[in-house]
């Protein structure tokens, strides 16, 4: 017989905290209990069936909670959430409880054959389905309402009662990770199996991406600097590098998801089912059924949802595309400005100044995407999207758009109407060197300075008390709650993608461009993994195949860059020179090449495989082998009924 979740007992000897629930000070008594009392509740009664103990210290009013799970929770946990392990045979398979003997490393005693990471993330999972039933509001605060299918975490968010949820940082393995990591400098991949291990696959594949793509540009680099010190004016040479630009994009791009699927093929997440995604937290609606699972979650019309998105945030962005080009046409002034004042008056002075307006322009530009992303994310929010990849899909769309036009239109504007290759090649580098050390100060050095400023003070205040609880424990919470939180891969991604649109769009006109990225990439990789160890509470794992819609944001941007740079080439002197009677024929022969480069670019990315010839053949077998079951059962189900 099957073991369910009815047979849990919750009683544990040996409780191991993993996440962290911090209410507000002053929180009501009925509250707490009922909150705790809906965690350790059974499944069958709308619980979350976790563990839970308050931490508790001297001058403190309890609103901390460490939460846990049994071992025998959380095996039931990965079946839910549908974790893919190693299996004796070295096939990966969906883990389930009644066949648990068949995996590899599995024992009844061995408690890491979950990693802390997928134990946090099933903890997570439950806390975040822990949905109102009956109850009309949260207990002690009449002005909270619930109703059936609202998500209780989410509504204790949006009221202020429960402050954050995260999960533990293990100090002895973030230390040796930190030490394999980066507390060395050394020449060398990073340990993305460890990183993986530590903080799950969504971070892993960022660094992986970051890493890649470092290596990747090594090529462009080592062939920009000559271009750059030996052919600045030469535009032959021009085309041959810009070619090369061209391939080189997307040869990347493709051998990327071939690395991809073997490492996700190796965790097992390539496996994992999403098709039955759950809803959001921040999803509500009215409670139904859903007609797929037969569970009940929360309903909500998408007829209102496009109502939302065409009518408000599609206007909305529209206006800010707008007061982005009025601020570039600001920009403009500015440069023309400083160019009549150094004509004016030729010194040093006014040799400098023509490179303020665009240090400002690119201070101004950082600003206004930092403002942009917060609207944005209220507006998707606000669009009520049911699954969570729906939401970042909406997202991002809205960001990179802005994005895209506010660092770019710029440099188009100076390519293609003023016709300025100077201009062109002032700006371009002045917006990406300004804009690398703008992220690395704001993203790594600022929050590490604080923090270490505060991890010293939250220091002296803890060893300053005396309480009958574990010191280190205390400590350690006491230290991680007031760290900064860490929002995910999506700025990390966004960064690397306005560097690749800097590198493959106007590269042949700054060679050093992929220099300069090689540059501020290795300093990138030390950075972001000292603001994970470090600066940040530990973030929940999110399993994931791949880098999700930032691939075909890639593609993308590969794609304009092969009109971009046709067209740079085209407007070359020496291009010119060859078409000196009829300027549509240059236009159509510049069109014909560009075709001709976007043919052979789709025709590379059929021929070069997403997945490399085993892993195909292994996905095939298990899909044959998982036939094969079912077609076993149905006959087995069938002889037993022509038996009765």
């Amino acid at each position: 017989m099957k073991e369910g979740w009815c047979s849990f007992d919750i009683s544990e000897p040996n409780f191991r905290p993993l996440v962290v629930i911090e209410l507000a000070k002053g929180t009501k008594e009925e509250t707490r209990e009922w909150l705790t009392k809906r965690i350790v509740d059974k499944k069958a009664n709308g619980g979350a069936q976790l563990l839970v103990k308050p931490l508790v210290t001297e001058n403190d009013d309890q609103n901390i909670y460490l939460v846990g799970a049994s071992h025998f929770r959380l095996l039931l946990g990965a079946e839910a959430v549908g974790l893919v392990k190693e299996c004796n045979d070295n096939s990966m398979r969906t883990f389930t409880y009644t066949s648990r003997k068949t995996f590899k490393d599995f024992a009844e005693d061995n408690h890491n054959f979950l990693t802390m990471a997928e134990c946090q993330y099933i903890i997570k999972h439950e806390l975040e389905n822990l949905r109102a039933k009956d109850e009309k509001i949260i207990p002690g605060y009449p002005q909270a309402k619930l109703y059936p299918g609202k998500s209780i975490v989410r509504r204790l968010l949006t009221n202020g009662i429960l402050v954050q949820i995260f999960p533990l940082h293990d100090q002895e393995e973030l230390k040796k990770l930190r030490h394999t990591w980066y507390g060395r400098v050394k020449i060398g991949y990073q340990p993305l199996d460890e990183i993986r291990c530590y903080f799950g696959e969504t971070i892993t594949l960022y660094f992986g991406f970051l890493e890649y793509f470092t290596f990747a540009l090594i090529p462009m680099a080592v062939i920009g600097i000559p271009y750059y010190v030996f052919a600045w004016e030469d535009y032959d040479k021009y085309v041959m590098f810009a070619t090369f630009n061209l391939l080189w994009s997307t040869v990347i791009l493709e051998v990327w998801k071939r690395f991809c699927a073997v490492m996700t093929y190796r965790w097992g997440t390539l496996l994992m089912k999403r098709q039955f995604e759950e809803p959001r937290p921040g999803f509500h609606g009215v409670l139904g059924i859903n007609p797929v699972t037969g569970r009940e979650e929360p309903v909500y019309s998408s007829i209102r949802r496009q109502i939302r998105i065409y009518l408000v945030s599609l206007p909305f962005v529209c206006l800010c595309l707008y007061f982005s080009l009025y601020v570039m046409m600001i920009y403009f002034d500015l440069e023309q400005w400083a160019l009549d004042y150094h004509q004016e008056n030729e010194s040093n002075f006014s040799s400098l100044l023509l490179f303020v307006p665009s240090i400002i322009y690119a201070v101004v530009i950082e600003i206004m995407n930092r403002i942009y992303r917060y609207a944005a994310e209220f507006l998707t929010s606000w669009e009520n999207h049911r699954l969570e990849s729906s939401y970042q899909n909406h997202l991002i769309l809205k960001v990179l758009v802005f994005n895209f036009l506010n660092c770019f239109a710029s440099l188009f504007y100076i390519a293609f109407v003023l016709f300025d290759m100077k201009l062109l090649r002032q700006s371009l580098a002045t917006l990406l060197i300004t804009s690398q050390i703008l992220n690395q100060f704001a993203e790594a050095f600022l929050p590490y300075w604080l923090q270490k400023r505060h991890k010293k003070r939250m220091k002296k205040k803890m060893f300053s008390q005396k309480t009958d609880t574990d010191l280190s424990l205390v400590e350690q919470v006491s230290l991680e709650k007031e760290m900064g939180t860490y929002f995910g891969t999506f700025d990390d991604y966004l960064e690397l993608f306005l560097q690749f649109g800097y590198v493959s769009l106007f590269s042949c006109v700054y060679p050093l461009a992929a220099v300069f990225a090689v540059l501020n990439n290795i300093t990138e990789i030390y950075s972001d993994a000292l603001k994970m160890c470090r600066v940040y509470k530990r973030p929940f794992a999110e399993p994931t195949a791949s880098i999700g819609v930032w691939q075909l944001a890639f593609e993308t941007m590969s794609v304009i860059s092969v009109v971009t740079n046709c067209i740079l080439i085209g407007m070359s002197p020496q291009v010119n020179a060859l078409f000196p009677d009829s300027k549509m024929d240059l236009i159509l022969t510049v069109a014909l090449v560009e075709h001709v480069l976007l043919a052979m670019k789709f025709v590379m990315a059929f021929v070069i495989p997403d997945k490399p010839r085993d892993i195909q053949i292994k996905l095939a077998r298990l899909e044959f082998e998982s036939l094969e079951a079912l077609k076993q059962q149905q006959m087995k189900l069938a002889a037993e009924s022509l038996k009765e």
